[in-house]
């Protein structure tokens, strides 16, 4: 993945909790879109009633799930980027036009990718620098990207299933940040293995409420 923009995103003010405002969350997008457009030579046309569409479908079904963050935070910051993915590739924001001629790119496999799913590559790119920027803050580091996040032959799967089924971009996500993906109900958070082991231990320990 490029992850030129998660070191803008990191320098904002508690970047989690900005992203949850439509404005930042706008602002940043397109700041990801320039960024792709700058690096590989597409040009992308934004919708804004579609993107605030994506961003209120988000910020509505986080707010039913957002429990589950008291449970595992750093997994959580991974699931909501995923479902903000879901989100995205649902209301297709965004239209992608490609460069008038051919220009050298920063990395050859991800050019690959950009002209395989060029929209599915920008809301990929933004949610896995969100992610990155976000954990950057929490935790001091930033999560491990799969090299499957690079291989075109995963982008393959991962454009036909996600578009045909939008709540597996959450899965492909977990894959793409090394996380264990769930493919029967991803875009389920109680479902998610790292959250099934936290209930264990809350369970253990006499803890209720989820």
């Amino acid at each position: 993945m490029d992850l030129r923009l998660k070191d803008e995103m990191a320098a904002m003010p508690d970047p989690g909790r900005q992203l949850r405002r439509l404005r930042w969350f706008r602002a940043t997008f397109r700041a990801s879109a320039r960024s792709v457009a700058a690096a590989y030579g597409y040009r992308f046309r934004i919708d804004d009633a579609r993107l605030a569409r994506a961003f209120f479908d988000w910020a509505e079904v986080m707010d039913r799930q957002k429990r589950f963050a008291a449970l595992d935070r750093a997994d959580f910051i991974v699931f909501a980027a995923g479902l903000a993915l879901r989100e995205l590739i649902r209301q297709n924001p965004a239209e992608a036009s490609p460069p008038a001629a051919e220009r050298p790119a920063p990395e050859a496999a991800l050019a690959e990718i950009v002209r395989f799913w060029p929209e599915g590559f920008l809301y990929t790119n933004f949610c896995v620098a969100a992610t990155a920027a976000v954990h950057e803050q929490e935790f001091g580091t930033t999560p491990a990207i799969s090299a499957c996040a690079d291989d075109l032959r995963t982008w393959w799967s991962y454009r036909e299933n996600a578009t045909e089924m939008p709540a597996y971009a959450v899965a492909f996500l977990d894959r793409f940040l090394g996380a264990e993906p769930n493919w029967v109900l991803p875009d389920n958070a109680r479902g998610r293995q790292a959250m099934q082991r936290a209930l264990a231990a809350a369970d253990a320990d006499g803890i209720a409420g989820y």
